[in-house]
């Protein structure tokens, strides 16, 4: 870390449904990714709310081996946040009643914004709040569920330009009497591709006073956080792929809000420190099972070395590390004295995917109540995909 300059102001914190938050900052459930062990990581760097991998909400009424390993929380983690996918309002109820019974969390977050198509094509995801009655039982069950459990909703715009959905789905979710909205400014056609209609985010923000409205996308450094709220007047950031192999940013965005111009400027060194410290993080998250973990590490090697000058060679390796020693053998190759580069570090991370047709069942855009036919369709969306 590089510190410059302070200039302290006021923190602009966020509270969510009783939930203090000394910084705007939401870390976005990321399939594969925001594990006990990245969640833990991110915050021995910054503060925020660091919500879980998506959940399937069937899958947990089942409470399958898979499930109850991803809905664990270390003891260090406060406030604890689950997000929870589900198509069927009952089982969402179901799901709600047995997190908020057994204690497994402090927050639930709604997830409406998935673009992968095995979740759209069965009606989920970004595709679900077309059916706009069946968006709303679902959000009033959760809601209703949870008790003081303070439930949230994250949303996209919409399928794509022509069927927008946020505006009233943000209606109906405040009605149900949500903690905050967060609204990812893109389409599901988009997918990742693309710049964010910040634009969007300042819509909804105009147009849900009641309930905070927090905004996503394009997130890559503090300033474009402070940027975002700036711009749109939103009362807080969700941050995804950003983060990835950059779990400093959420030292970066507390400095930001705190008004310092602070940054975390770590050179290879201190990359590989980060780097070493989440597969010790992901050794314990898989019960000590080193070899799991090693494999689960190797997929966050292109993101974290980005920019840096290591040699191919190096990265091939390290994206086949198998163990702890091996990974401190290969690390122990770079060259701890090249500083942070000037160029090439920050900005698009992880796969933007390219625009193309949202998958959706037949007929889906046809009418925005659910058809018989459409009702099975959506059972099939709850198979055990937590974490997909």
């Amino acid at each position: 870390m590089v510190a410059v300059t302070e200039r302290p102001q006021a923190v602009n914190a966020l509270t969510i449904g009783g939930i203090p938050l000394d910084v705007p900052v939401v870390l976005a459930p990321m399939a594969g990714i925001t594990n006990t062990a990245f969640r833990r990581l991110c915050r021995e760097f910054g503060a925020g709310l660091y919500v879980s991998e998506m959940i399937t909400s069937r899958a947990l009424v089942e409470k399958t081996p898979n499930t109850m390993r991803l809905i664990k929380h270390h003891e260090s983690e406060t406030p604890r946040s689950i997000q929870l996918y589900g198509v069927d309002p009952d089982v969402i109820d179901r799901a709600v009643r047995m997190l908020v019974d057994d204690d497994h969390c402090d927050h639930i977050d709604l997830n409406f914004g998935c673009p992968v198509p095995k979740v759209t094509k069965k009606g989920g995801g970004a595709a679900l709040p077309w059916k706009k009655d069946l968006f709303r039982q679902i959000v009033e069950k959760a809601v209703k569920a949870a008790g003081g459990i303070p439930v949230t909703v994250k949303m996209r715009k919409g399928i794509d330009s022509d069927h927008l959905t946020y505006i009233e789905a943000a209606k109906s979710a405040q009605g149900a009497g949500v903690a905050a909205i967060a609204l990812h400014a893109r389409t599901a056609d988009q997918f990742y591709s693309g710049h964010a209609d910040w634009a969007a985010i300042g819509h909804l923000k105009e147009t849900i006073t009641d309930v905070p409205i927090l905004g996503n996308g394009d997130i890559w450094s503090s300033e474009d956080a402070l940027s975002m709220m700036a711009q749109t007047d939103c009362d807080g950031v969700v941050v995804g792929r950003g983060c990835l192999g950059r779990p400093w940013l959420f030292g970066d965005l507390a400095a930001g809000f705190a008004g310092s111009e602070t940054r975390y400027r770590p050179g290879l060194a201190q990359v590989g420190q980060a780097f070493r410290r989440h597969a010790e993080l992901l050794v314990e998250f898989f019960d000590n099972d080193e070899e799991r973990a090693c494999r689960d590490i190797r997929k966050h090697v292109a993101w974290y070395f980005k920019g840096y000058p290591v040699g191919g060679d190096l990265r091939a390796r390290l994206a086949q590390v198998e163990s702890l020693q091996m990974l401190d053998d290969y690390l122990g190759e770079l060259d701890a004295s090249q500083p942070y580069p000037p160029d090439g570090v920050e900005g698009p991370r992880g796969r933007a995917g390219s625009p193309k047709k949202t998958a959706l069942p037949d007929g889906w855009l046809d009418s925005q109540e659910v058809s018989l036919g459409e009702s099975c369709t959506l059972e099939a969306a709850e198979l055990d995909t937590s974490g997909g």
